[in-house]
């Protein structure tokens, strides 16, 4: 496990929180796509210079990137030796992203772009909402067919808290 993906149904899935105690760990460096995506004030940075930044990072020998961002996805997949998903309930995921933002109103957070306040909005909850069983699905027939493809990518799913906290707790060992 050189180069991981951490990827999850949602915000507020915990892969950010993941990412870190994980890199912590193994002794791998640990990259937020957010902090490539978003600029000061919520500006997003174009494609080309959001992939560029990815690509830099996975040339490298060892790395966990941590974010969904479909768009790119096949930058990191490509390298990736491991790719970790969590998918924890629809429920949780909108929980933590509204307690988040109650503990982090008008801060910045270490895994957001730099200039980029916590805010909460009604169509980023309504995103959530909207994008969480549709990505489910996708992620299913996503994984199913590199896993029939001969990959030999490792693909590790983590379901729930404790399933995260056990393999947390493995890979420390």
């Amino acid at each position: 496990m050189n180069r991981i993906m951490v990827i999850g149904i949602s915000a507020g899935v915990g892969k950010s929180t993941f990412a870190r105690r994980l890199g912590k760990a193994l002794n791998i460096s640990v990259y937020h796509l957010d902090t490539f995506y978003w600029k000061p004030d919520w500006i997003e940075a174009s494609i080309e210079e959001f992939s560029k930044a990815q690509q830099e990072i996975v040339n490298q020998q060892q790395w966990i990137i941590e974010g969904n961002y479909n768009n790119t996805f096949e930058i990191r997949a490509e390298h990736a030796d491991t790719i970790i998903y969590l998918e924890l309930p629809l429920y949780v995921c909108l929980y933590r992203v509204f307690k988040r933002w109650l503990m982090n109103i008008g801060k910045q957070r270490p895994d957001m772009g730099e200039g980029c306040k916590e805010k909460l909005d009604w169509d980023f909850i309504k995103f959530i909402y909207t994008t969480y069983y549709p990505r489910k699905k996708k992620m299913n027939e996503w994984f199913q067919a590199y896993q029939t493809s001969g990959s030999n990518k490792e693909i590790i799913t983590l379901k729930n808290k404790r399933e995260i906290q056990l393999y947390l707790e493995n890979v420390t060992r």
